[in-house]
């Protein structure tokens, strides 16, 4: 029997209160980015947003809680944001829409900071056991930064998954571990085999299912081979977006044992009702066949969201995965 298990890939949107609060403590500009030196005052409002948000991610029955990501300045690149060895540049779009990032440069050697365990350290006491992890994926943080230390793209993407491995290492119990990997979804590698091994490094540092969660498209053919060669427990599929790529790509290739479903849109305000949920994800289920687990989830962060509509789509979520809904 297939379990299903609502989750999110994290990335909410921070609450008015503390957006306020922030405002006041630290302003907008760039050297009030988030450093991993802030004052008592500052970690506090964060703090009470992440006991804010565990409180209603249980409430709306979502089964995998995730920390929420507030202290994360943009979409992937905090981890190194927070790094010593980095430096933070000017805004670059990011991807193909509307958001923005500051672009880090990596100018000497990584190592991990220990600032996402600190964060899962916090909000494993008001996760109830049900902790999952969420760190960008090697090879979106390749792309998405600036390498002006190692000199070569595959040294470049192996230290970054070391980096990653180190932090991971580090991390409180959890139930799981998403990568995030829109990059995937976006551009194809020229040297699949290092993404694969990169994966693993990362995979391997965790004693905990490990979901590469691809979005904003499907991977193509052979790249897909390559991520369902590597060694992790579940790969995701961004079914807004790429829907019918997917099933396509899953009925003639197969999946692994379990996948993560993006099924709510995290760029719309538009809420899915927890049928229209379950019945995207059946069809899948159906044309992928055999499967042990699947998460249920939004296809991106839920940062774009009006609260309202942030909280609604998270209710829709915990629903999905009732037993009572799948006979709608």
């Amino acid at each position: 029997m297939v379990e299903y298990v609502s989750t999110t890939t994290g990335l909410f949107p921070l609450p008015d209160w503390a957006k306020e609060e922030l405002t006041d403590l630290k302003g907008h500009q760039k050297a009030d980015m988030v450093s991993g030196d802030e004052t008592e005052e500052i970690e506090a409002v964060y703090d009470r947003a992440r006991a804010e948000i565990l409180s209603t991610q249980r409430a709306a029955g979502v089964d995998l809680l995730v920390e929420g990501q507030y202290r994360w300045d943009d979409m992937v690149t905090h981890v190194l944001s927070v790094n010593e060895s980095v430096e933070t540049t000017g805004i670059a779009r990011y991807y193909d829409n509307n958001n923005f990032y500051r672009k880090p440069i990596v100018t000497d050697d990584l190592e991990p900071s220990g600032d996402v365990a600190d964060e899962l350290e916090a909000a494993a006491a008001f996760a109830d056991g049900a902790l999952q992890a969420v760190l960008p994926g090697p090879y979106s943080l390749a792309q998405l930064a600036d390498d002006d230390h190692y000199g070569d793209d595959g040294e470049f993407l192996a230290a970054l998954a070391d980096c990653l491995a180190g932090e991971a290492e580090a991390f409180p119990d959890v139930e799981a571990l998403t990568l995030l990997e829109p990059s995937l979804g976006v551009t194809d590698p020229d040297e699949p085999d290092r993404v694969r091994e990169a994966l693993e490094t990362v995979s391997d540092a965790v004693d905990a299912p490990v979901v590469v969660y691809t979005y904003w498209g499907a991977l193509e053919v052979d790249l897909y081979a390559t991520v369902l060669d590597a060694d992790v427990d579940a790969v995701g599929f961004d079914l807004v977006t790429a829907e019918e790529s997917a099933r396509s790509l899953v009925s003639e290739h197969g999946t692994p044992d379990s996948v993560a479903l993006g099924v709510v849109d995290g760029q719309n305000t538009r809420v899915e009702s927890a049928e229209e949920i379950r019945a995207t994800v059946d069809e899948f289920v159906d044309a992928a066949g055999d499967l042990e687990t699947v998460y249920v989830t939004a296809n991106t962060g839920l940062f774009y969201l009006p609260t309202n509509r942030f909280e609604a789509k998270l209710e829709a979520l915990g629903r999905a995965t009732e037993p009572e809904v799948a006979s709608v």
